[in-house]
């Protein structure tokens, strides 16, 4: 085949170029796979642009058989048929969103920096399928062994291509399947020929072509061992009989052919026989995971201890370098100078680990968790460490090492837990959590410090999760222990007390919880001191307490200063922290009344997390949610509505419906779709939202009373008063039970309430509802509330209609001086109560 036999004329670059590897100038045959590749991507359009599905072309194999060296040199060869070529490592699958995200400013879509990864990806995939601004395109996935976890990153659709390296035949029922076996023998030859730069003759490339079963690895290791050493075919090949009749009579069982084994066992005794550290480095690279590891962990891990085979090797940054470039020309091992990372093919780390006994395969493994430990960033508060932390969490699983019972690299899977639970992957934290709890706990007893630890911050991750009933059990089981074994004024301890508040809030028992964090709080403030981060972190939950129980004005003093406190720490406060107190005084300005400020603060603190934490982060998605509310509550419907529908889609994407957050934002889009005048569509998401809060708070949580509260004004502003009524009445009696008379939440539903009773026309018990109610927000918020103005404006409606017009003129007279002090005339119930028009009252969950 012909590189210049291209149907768009001269071959050329594409526009756009992205993550191909380097051309092999040592590629060899494979014209009759290449063609057949050819010709079933153009038949897969042809049919997408039919049947509107996309047919990608996989190709399975096995390991070694030269699947990524095939589309590498397919990219290169039909570049000029396209305006984009992407490639992405789809060996991690959770990275896969990262590499489609960084098309998106090619493709004119918002990039991951303002929208977030997940957005950012799922734009580029839409507008791959619509086929703009590139109707020509090559996305190859490589290395997909797993087609369920990649699947939803393919295009839907679309002119495209897309090639997908497997070694998994499953992808047969998800594509083309395209079947890549061992080299021809004439491919061989060739091959060996061409790696040898020699004119090596038919007879000895065919004999040694015949003894690695062509399997191209095989070929490729052996021509580097060759080159390098001096080594003839003549005694390759007798080394190589040797070697596979060591490995029989061993009785090695392995998915790789015996001549590949025995290939592997001659390169790495040559490299031990020429740089024995060179050998030591690859031993321990064999048990990591295959992805790229990064470099700078060897540089970090120098000072590694207990570490006797592989310390005084990353001691001597010199001596490394040479081992690794050794192991490059020896192709052990590839080295990626651009990324900054080593990569050892899974086959020769299966191998390796295979050649060694079991218990020398321990240390190997055991020397690994020192250098992650002792290589890893400390720090998960540290956004400027999470690329790195990242870059090793794919070795987690492979090294085993939640199997190692020393105190740094347990720290360390502690850590990782922080890092996933700061990051806001809480699925991935809940898994890692739980599989070193169970390890740890079989290994070193349910009371182990380390055990007590991770349980601590699993409970902390099932909270996010809004599994409120589990965590509050581990909880109260944790802290029992933890008094017990670490003692009552260890910070562990004292962390779980603090996170028992937090269990009840979710229970709605706002005041326990309020008294809780006040009796942490002293605890804290003494063992560690008032500006302690783990202080002010209880500070700002103490501040949510006050909130909780309708004390806006404490609540906002009590975030203003966690917020400057944490603002000015150096160290310990991480931007997660800063994100979270900020946002916290928005909220509660906003439960002030000082709309415009919240307003203004909220879209500063937006900014701040979208461009510090990106925009999927969670403590972004609740600011997002936040914001909306400030907009809706200041009369910006449009913008509120925009960005509640925007928050709600993202939360949905990553932790479905039955999310506490997801719940919380649905409420404030269904508020903003009732402002909006879509009622059905507000009411639809109600009804949707309120039996999740019954499952996931209970039926008597002041939240779920709050929601129903919400879904009576509906019923109401669609004309089923009596519905209403009914639905409030309930909400009303619950909130009492609950809450008692004084709380924002009970009065809200009893002003609502009172309106229904209105428009079913029974002015009288309207009248008596808004007379009772606006004596407790006088009594409660004050006399020139805003809240006070608003019952006042209520009651002044139903006192003329029930007659009593002498005390409707004083009432509005009284309302208009109140509204002339306050001075905010410019939201829509402000507009309303000056035009002495009712106002409904409506309810959204604090972020707890």
């Amino acid at each position: 085949m012909s590189e210049q036999v291209n149907e768009h004329g001269p071959i050329r670059m594409p526009n756009i170029w992205g993550k191909i590897p380097a051309r092999n100038r040592n590629f060899t045959g494979r014209d009759h796979l290449l063609d057949q590749l050819r010709a079933s991507l153009r038949l897969a359009t042809t049919a997408a642009v039919v049947a509107h599905t996309p047919i990608p072309q996989a190709l399975h194999g096995l390991g070694g058989v030269g699947k990524t060296q095939l589309v590498t040199e397919f990219a290169w060869r039909f570049r000029g048929s396209y305006d984009l070529v992407w490639w992405v490592s789809a060996d991690q699958p959770a990275l896969v969103p990262a590499a489609l995200a960084g098309l998106a400013v090619d493709l004119s879509c918002p990039p991951a920096s303002a929208v977030g990864i997940e957005e950012a990806a799922a734009s580029v995939r839409r507008a791959l399928q619509r086929g703009e601004p590139y109707s020509r395109w090559l996305l190859i996935f490589d290395n997909a062994d797993e087609p369920e976890a990649i699947k939803d990153f393919l295009p839907d659709g679309g002119p495209g291509h897309v090639l997908i390296t497997s070694r998994n035949i499953r992808w047969s029922a998800a594509s083309e399947s395209v079947a890549v076996d061992v080299f021809e023998r004439q491919e061989s030859i060739q091959f060996l020929r061409k790696r040898l730069e020699r004119e090596i003759p038919y007879a000895e490339a065919n004999d040694l072509a015949l003894a690695l079963g062509d399997l191209p690895l095989a070929l490729e290791q052996a021509a580097a061992l060759q080159l390098t050493t001096g080594l003839s075919t003549d005694e390759y090949i007798e080394a190589l009989r040797e070697q596979t009749r060591g490995l029989l009579a061993l009785g090695k069982a392995t998915e790789y052919p015996h001549s590949m084994t025995a290939a592997w066992q001659l390169s790495v005794q040559a490299i031990e026989q020429r740089m024995p550290e060179a050998a030591t480095v690859l031993r321990c690279l064999a048990f990591f995971g295959p992805e790229p590891i990064p470099r700078d962990l060897f540089r970090r891990g120098n000072k590694t201890q207990g570490a006797v085979r592989i310390g005084p090797i990353l001691s001597d940054p010199l001596l490394l370098s040479r081992a690794f470039g050794e192991l490059n020309r020896f192709a052990l091992l590839k080295v990626d100078s651009t990324a900054g990372t080593v990569q050892v093919h899974r086959l020769i780390q299966a191998l390796l680990r295979d050649s060694v006994d079991e218990e020398e395969r321990g240390e190997i493994r055991h020397e690994v968790h020192l250098l992650l430990a002792g290589g890893a960033p400390v720090d998960p508060d540290d956004t400027t460490r999470w690329r790195a932390f990242r870059e090793l969490l794919p070795h987690f699983e492979p090294s085993g090492l939640a199997d190692c019972a020393e105190a740094d690299p347990r720290a360390f899977c502690v850590t990782l837990v922080r890092f996933l639970y700061r990051v806001g992957d809480y699925r991935s934290a809940r898994t890692f959590a739980e599989q070193l709890r169970d390890t740890w706990t079989a290994t070193s007893g349910p009371e182990s410090p380390d055990v007590l630890r991770i349980r601590r911050h699993l409970a902390n991750v099932l909270w996010q999760l809004g599994e409120y009933d589990e965590s509050r059990l581990l909880n109260a089981e944790t802290l029992t222990m933890m008094q017990r074994v670490l003692g009552p004024d260890n910070e562990d301890t004292l962390g779980v007390a603090n996170s028992y508040g937090a269990s009840l809030r979710a229970l709605g028992d706002f005041g326990a919880a309020q008294q809780r964090d006040k009796e942490s709080l002293a605890a804290f403030e003494r063992v560690f001191g008032p500006t302690h981060p783990v202080t002010l972190r209880l500070l700002n939950n103490l501040a949510l307490d006050h909130a909780l129980l309708s004390d806006y004005i404490t609540a906002r003093d009590l975030h203003k200063l966690a917020y400057l406190e944490m603002s000015g720490a150096t160290h310990g406060v991480g931007k997660w922290d800063v994100q979270n107190a900020w946002n916290g005084l928005a909220q509660v300005l906003r439960l002030c009344g000082a709309y415009e400020e919240a307003c203004d603060l909220g879209e500063e603190v937006y900014a701040y997390g979208l461009r510090e934490l990106t925009s999927e982060h969670p403590i972004v998605l609740k600011t997002a949610k936040d914001l909306s509310i400030a907009r809706r509550c200041a009369g910006d419907i449009t913008a509120s509505l925009e960005l509640a529908k925007e928050t709600f889609i993202r939360l949905e994407r990553l932790f479905g419906r039955d999310n506490p957050d997801t719940m919380a934002t649905a409420i404030a889009l269904a508020n903003s779709l009732r402002e909006a005048g879509s009622l059905d569509e507000a009411l639809a998401l109600v009804k949707d939202t309120l039996p999740r809060y019954h499952a996931i708070y209970g039926p008597r949580h002041p939240f779920t009373f709050g929601c129903q509260g919400d879904l009576a004004l509906l019923h109401r502003l669609r004309g089923d008063a009596d519905r209403a009524r009914e639905e409030n009445t309930e909400a009303y009696e619950g909130l009492l039970t609950r809450l008692g008379t004084d709380h924002e939440y009970t009065l809200m539903v009893a002003v609502n309430l009172a309106s229904d009773y209105a428009a079913l026309g029974d002015s009288h018990t309207a009248r008596r509802l808004g007379e009772e109610s606006l004596a407790r927000l006088r009594g409660f918020f004050g006399k020139e509330h805003f809240l006070t103005t608003f019952g006042a404006v209520n009651l002044a409606i139903d006192l003329r209609d029930s007659g009593a017009e002498e005390e409707a003129d004083a009432l509005r007279a009284e309302i208009m001086n109140n509204i002339r002090r306050i001075s905010r005339i410019s939201t829509p119930d402000m507009a309303s109560a000056l035009k002495g028009e009712r106002i409904d009252w409506d309810f959204d969950p604090l972020s707890l």
